[in-house]
């Protein structure tokens, strides 16, 4: 079970750190991941991180922008999000894969989701 938090309305050229709790089912060799998706828009891949905090890998607009972070202990996977712009206002999706696998799928585990609004 997976539980966003930390998103927020933020003007352009702001930041925001959102964060993912894993309570159950994902361990530490899972895959953690973001998702986002705004209204009348297909879910899109923002950012993963496997196990080891090296092996990162993001959406090409956001590259340098975000990112993302996991901390094992607390079984908590984040999102630091620097110099928002409007384009990336979306409702945020935190997933977990197991790390044998090769693709992010619907049949993966989710969150319910945290809005970011980003607006003057």
């Amino acid at each position: 079970q997976l539980r966003e938090s930390g998103g927020g309305l933020v003007h352009p050229g702001g930041s925001l750190r959102l964060s993912c709790v894993v309570s159950r089912g994902a361990d530490d060799d899972y895959i953690m991941g973001w998702f986002r998706q705004a209204p009348g828009k297909e879910r899109e891949f923002v950012a993963d991180i496997g196990r080891s905090s090296n092996s990162a890998a993001y959406l090409y607009s956001v590259k340098g922008r975000f990112t993302i972070s996991r901390d094992n202990a607390r079984k908590t996977v984040y999102l630091q999000m620097n110099n928002l712009k409007p384009e990336d206002a979306a409702k945020y999706y935190c997933g977990a894969r197991p790390g044998s696998t090769t693709e992010w799928t619907e049949a993966d585990s989710w969150g319910q989701g945290t809005q970011v609004t980003v607006s003057s």
